[in-house]
């Protein structure tokens, strides 16, 4: 169990303590605080909060967060597009709409599922029971490559690689919108937004900073099409970025429009190019992937117009 312990600001005074709790703690949500406090595990003063108390300067606070419940995870046979394999890891090609790893609402057909089977089981233990192998993620709406470590060693390795920014992420997008230049970048803090805790934004203050270069490889019509390359990787980094300065990622439901490109069945996003130094070797390798199908179709169609 986590345990979560602060004092209350005199700035903080009168704001509801869920919604305190969740601007100073963004990695749990406000509805996971509510629940908490349901479950008598959020004290302040000493004593139990309910949801609608209102913070007091100088008020200590005490949250205790669970660990999550595993759950049994079972290997299963499907189909995987498996770019790279050795003793060590494996780089895969994810499909748009394939989950990573289970969760609540998708406890199996994930890419857990599939490499438990496919690796027969050696897979690295560091994430957890729930996440095993799984060294960094993308969406289950975006597709593209993801290196996967068969071992604690290479996922260790691996990890420092993500922490200190030296791997290579480029990215294909179309996005709303023109651009004048040919080059650009994007940067600033991403962390909760404050107006919908479901969702990322940037933010002025308790957020990690981001950095997102972009590239125009075609224009069209009220679209344009960009390779992006990260330097940093944080949750949803493209999508904000890009939708902060007015050009969301078409189909994106949750930051673009309210109307949505209902074909493309979620973001036109590509994790086209991965490069990493290999853990045992020593030797950098670079992967690149192929548009997928929903991607051409869509440019396909944009030309055409």
């Amino acid at each position: 169990m986590e345990v979560i312990e602060f004092i209350t600001r005199q700035d903080e005074a009168g704001e509801r303590l869920d919604a305190l709790i969740a601007r100073r703690v963004p990695q749990l949500t406000r509805s996971r605080i509510q629940q908490l406090m349901e479950q008598g595990l959020v004290q302040a003063g000493g004593r139990p909060a309910a949801k609608s108390l209102r913070a007091v300067q100088d008020m200590p606070v005490r949250i205790e967060v669970p660990d999550a419940q595993p759950v049994p995870l079972k290997a299963q046979d499907i189909p995987l597009d498996v770019v790279y394999e050795d003793e060590a890891l494996l780089v895969v090609n994810k499909p748009k709409g394939m989950v990573v790893h289970p969760a609540p609402g998708n406890p199996d057909g994930t890419l857990v599922n599939a490499l438990l089977f496919h690796c027969r089981g050696a897979l690295s233990g560091i994430n957890g029971e729930m996440r095993p192998g799984i060294v960094h993620r993308i969406d289950k709406d975006t597709s593209g490559l993801l290196v996967v470590a068969k071992d604690d060693t290479a996922h260790l390795a691996l990890s420092q690689q993500f922490s200190v920014h030296s791997i290579t992420r480029v990215y294909q997008t179309v996005v709303y919108g023109g651009f004048r230049e040919d080059d650009g970048a994007v940067e600033g803090l991403i962390g909760r937004s404050p107006a919908d805790r479901k969702k990322m934004a940037v933010v002025t203050k308790n957020g990690k900073y981001a950095y997102t270069a972009y590239h125009v490889e075609q224009r069209f019509s009220g679209f344009t099409h960009l390779s992006v390359r990260l330097r940093t990787g944080r949750t949803h980094q493209i999508r904000v970025h890009m939708a902060s300065i007015g050009h969301p990622v078409a189909g994106d439901a949750v930051y673009g429009p309210r109307k949505v490109i209902g074909a493309l069945h979620g973001q036109c996003l590509h994790a086209g190019t991965l490069g990493f130094v290999h853990p045992r070797t020593g030797r950098y390798m670079q992967f690149d992937s192929p548009l997928p199908a929903y991607f051409t179709d869509f440019l396909a169609g944009l030309s055409k117009e």
